[in-house]
């Protein structure tokens, strides 16, 4: 199965792209997107999308897994966070991909077995789990294949379940 992890942001999403076999984690593609501040907030939604877009065409995930946004204090930076989300469930939506959620703690559990985990100990996990060499930059790139290996994770075990319910 080839999973699209994204962590959505305004300035910056991170995106990663992995298969998931009964061999393990392939890292295919990761990267960020980077908007800049100068551009309106239609203009920085677009450019999301438009790049989401290449990627999608590039390396045709199955699925994809997205955070879903966690309210701190700054509801400004939510409300941008909020709306980079939603640019991007829509270019998903668009093309009938099955879209998974998962919050920050979900994922840093499925990761590093501590929900509460610091970035400095997911992006070593992913390095380790995806046997790359560094672990990826920005955090939102790690982030993002955090995601994808989260899913990858649940949807193991859901496929599991399934199994152990027909034998």
């Amino acid at each position: 199965m080839r999973i699209l992890g994204i962590d959505p942001g305004l300035a910056i999403t991170g995106w990663g792209v992995i298969d998931s076999s009964n061999r393990g984690l392939t890292v295919v593609g990761y990267g960020s997107i980077t908007t800049k501040p100068a551009l309106s907030q239609p203009e920085r939604l677009f450019q999301l999308v438009r790049e989401l877009d290449i990627h999608l065409d590039e390396y045709k995930p199955e699925v994809a897994a997205i955070e879903q946004l966690f309210f701190n204090r700054n509801v400004t930076s939510a409300f941008a966070v909020g709306q980079a989300r939603g640019a991007m469930l829509v270019s998903l939506a668009q093309r009938k991909m099955p879209i998974n959620e998962y919050t920050p703690l979900q994922v840093k559990l499925s990761i590093t077995g501590n929900g509460r985990a610091p970035k400095t100990q997911v992006g070593f996990m992913v390095r380790a789990l995806l046997g790359l060499t560094q672990v990826p930059k920005p955090d939102d790139t790690a982030d993002a294949l955090a995601i994808a290996i989260c899913h990858a994770a649940h949807a193991g075990n859901r496929l599991q379940r399934a199994l152990e319910v027909q034998s």
